[in-house]
């Protein structure tokens, strides 16, 4: 296992060089980590896994409740694996146990959008790419720094998080409303997540932040699909 400790000087106050080579890393990290994703999500639906799936949450909707535990708590372990500064391995053992809990979690929907809503995933992906390409573009050529929205993002997903449980636990929709609002929020955390990327991460830190900007861009395309297979369903 490759042992390396990192500078904590920012990207921001590096050099040019090694700001760019972290940016490039990141990026890759955050191709690598969607094309991982795509493959497991289609290999699980080939397997029939996905009708699996959707047919246990169909009959036991409180299993949500258990999926969404076992996500949160392999997010935050992945999470601290890909921070780790010490071990390369560890970063990048966190950022693949963090891709495979995220196409577990997409299975249903992937499944219900791929049955019954062809083209429904294709559009959300172009959508959510567009959305992902002017937020970074707003970043990198403002050079802002939107740290500040930390506190109001972590609000906003504590009181979504909130909402989902409840829908659980009474068993009522959602709507297209929640799903506009959380996509709004999902935006804000890839804006955010990409301002961490040139102000808070230092050069070290590519496997992390690719993992962060991974999970912002995935909770955006979940939420863009929702709404996505919303409006064909009414077709």
């Amino acid at each position: 296992m490759k042992e390396q400790v990192y500078s904590l000087q920012s990207a921001a106050d590096s050099s040019l060089a090694e700001r760019s080579a972290f940016i490039r890393r990141t990026y890759l990290h955050v191709a690598g980590a969607i094309a991982v994703f795509a493959l497991l999500e289609a290999c699980l639906i080939s397997a029939g896994l996905g009708k699996t799936f959707v047919s246990i949450l169909a009959n036991t909707p409180m299993a949500w409740l258990l999926v969404m535990g076992l996500f949160i708590g392999t997010s935050y372990v992945a999470d601290k694996f890909a921070h780790s500064q010490t071990s390369e391995g560890m970063q990048y053992f966190g950022l693949g146990l963090f891709t495979v809990a995220e196409a577990i979690v997409f299975l249903p929907i992937i499944e219900i959008a791929n049955k019954n809503l062809p083209g429904a995933i294709d559009t959300a992906g172009y959508i959510t790419a567009l959305l992902v390409i002017g937020l970074t573009a707003t970043v990198f050529i403002s050079k802002k720094d939107f740290s500040f929205m930390g506190s109001f993002l972590k609000i906003g997903f504590l009181i979504g998080f909130g909402v989902i449980v409840c829908s659980i636990i009474f068993s009522f929709s959602l709507g297209l409303v929640f799903s506009a609002a959380m996509a709004l929020l999902a935006a804000g955390a890839v804006l955010y997540t990409t301002s961490n990327i040139l102000h808070q991460y230092h050069p070290g830190q590519h496997v992390a932040a690719a993992l962060a900007l991974f999970s912002s861009i995935a909770l955006l395309f979940w939420y863009v699909l929702q709404i996505v297979m919303s409006f064909m369903g009414r077709d």
